[in-house]
């Protein structure tokens, strides 16, 4: 057999990296052959109910690595007494899996966890191959998913930040470069520094575009604002099936595929509920565990698009065997930004979606189906299907209702613009014609009905 290890250009510059912001893979003519390692530390402590199984890991890393265009050899779940500072692994796990990927010829190994720029380095000395850990593989993703100008600019700045950490590993190959002229000339900038420097010039380059971009934003935000549509924020873990809610809710065609982070990028689009509100519908980026902080500081201008909605929708997928765990790690992040989980009263209104209700047994079904009655603004359904669809559009449409002012008001038969106004954006209750005018009794969202008097002052 052949070894491929030997012809690899593992003295490559950044190992595959590149001060611009690429990628592992994207250089890459031909699918490279991924192996995934989930290695854990055993613990004898009592297992915690919202603590992931090393396997249930395991299938989420390999997941990941299918999101991206390689050719997935498989996966191991790698018990281990205690993390090694130096290898992460083992002396005896490093020999089997040094053997493993010479015999099957792998290009990458995906370790699920969180390495070191030197156990990193190390792991690829020993192994022979190139290593990246689950925020590399997270970053990769996301840089193959972004569409927008926001979203590639997002995802290069947190690719620049991981790597600026990691120069120690990836330059390492370059020598010393001399400055001056003649004897008297010292070491001038060593490549690690220029490269460093390279790098922090780009990220300034970026943030600097990218506060153009969250100002645009932020005006576009005002913008909707000043409309008297409430915005309703569709959350969830990634493949927990918001996209494919979203389609069936508002007949748009976002990408849905049963994959993770197959959407990235948020979109909006307009629905009409039931009482004849309009309101604002928005699909964000999905969540995972152990989201990179780097991530969710690039994307914080796109996630606080969540802090604005007058409702969130956490769509959660109710077939996953793991999805208790998805819904404490999806709150965590919303905690983080700020979404107030505690108060009913002061904080953003949720509604939770137990989507997937289509996959589950008659057993669970029939569980998640008395949940729903049981407790408030908890809905079953089937984005796909369309089961429950409605009841969460009545839900959302009750939640807004119970926000509204009821007010009596006489409109003078002059002022044709509020009489207009109010038959498309109140609930008209009664409508009596006067001699002063029409006399009206309305309900009416009191954030559209504030912006209105006060425009109209």
């Amino acid at each position: 057999m052949t070894d491929r290890t030997d012809d690899r250009s593992a003295d490559q510059p950044g190992d595959g990296w590149s001060t611009e912001g690429l990628g592992y893979l994207q250089d890459e003519a031909a699918r490279q052959r991924v192996f995934v390692v989930h290695p854990y530390v055993k613990d004898s402590r009592k297992a915690d109910a919202l603590v992931r199984s090393p396997e249930a890991r395991l299938e989420e890393a390999k997941g990941l690595a299918l999101a991206i265009d390689i050719d997935l050899v498989g996966g191991e779940c790698i018990p281990l007494r205690g993390v090694r500072p130096a290898t992460y692994l083992g002396v005896g796990k490093l020999d089997d899996l040094k053997a493993f990927v010479k015999a099957e010829e792998i290009d990458l190994v995906i370790f699920d966890c969180e390495l070191s720029p030197i156990q990193q380095r190390n792991l690829e000395r020993e192994i022979g191959t190139k290593v990246i850990d689950r925020t590399a593989l997270i970053l990769e993703i996301f840089g193959n998913r972004a569409s927008t100008k926001e979203g590639e600019l997002q995802v290069e700045l947190a690719h620049l930040n991981y790597q600026r950490s990691r120069l120690v590993r990836s330059w390492t190959h370059l020598e010393r470069q001399r400055g001056g002229a003649g004897f008297m000339g010292g070491p001038g900038e060593t490549q690690i520094e220029a490269d460093r420097r390279i790098i922090a010039d780009r990220i300034t380059r970026i943030k600097r575009q990218l506060e153009n971009v969250t100002r645009t934003r932020t005006l576009h935000r005002a913008q909707r604002q000043k409309t008297p549509y409430p915005i309703v924020a569709l959350v969830g873990y990634t493949n927990a099936g918001k996209s494919t809610l979203f389609n069936k809710l508002t007949n748009a065609e976002v990408l849905a595929e049963d994959m993770l982070f197959a959407t990235l990028d948020p979109t909006m689009r307009s629905i009409d509920l039931p009482s004849g509100r309009k309101i604002i519908l928005s699909d964000t980026v999905g969540f995972v565990s152990e989201l990179p902080t780097m991530l969710v500081a690039a994307f914080r201008a796109t996630l606080e698009e969540v802090l604005e909605a007058d409702v969130i929708v956490h769509v959660r997928d109710a077939a996953h065997p793991d999805s208790e765990v998805q819904k404490k790690d999806v709150e965590d992040v919303l905690s983080d930004l700020g979404v107030d989980f505690e108060s009913e009263a002061d904080g953003t209104p949720i509604i939770e979606a137990l989507n997937k209700a289509d996959l589950l047994s008659e057993e669970k079904r029939e569980a998640a189906m008395n949940k729903a009655d049981r407790q408030d603004r908890v809905v079953a359904l089937s984005g796909l299907t369309g089961e429950g669809c409605e009841t969460l559009i009545t839900a959302i449409d009750e939640i807004l209702s119970a926000q509204d002012h009821r007010v009596e008001l006489t409109v003078p038969y002059s002022d044709g613009a509020t009489q207009a106004w109010l038959h498309a954006n109140a609930k008209i209750l009664s409508e009596e014609h006067g001699e002063q005018g029409v006399s009206y009794c309305f309900t009416v969202d009191p954030v559209a009905w504030a912006k209105f008097t006060a425009k109209t002052k």
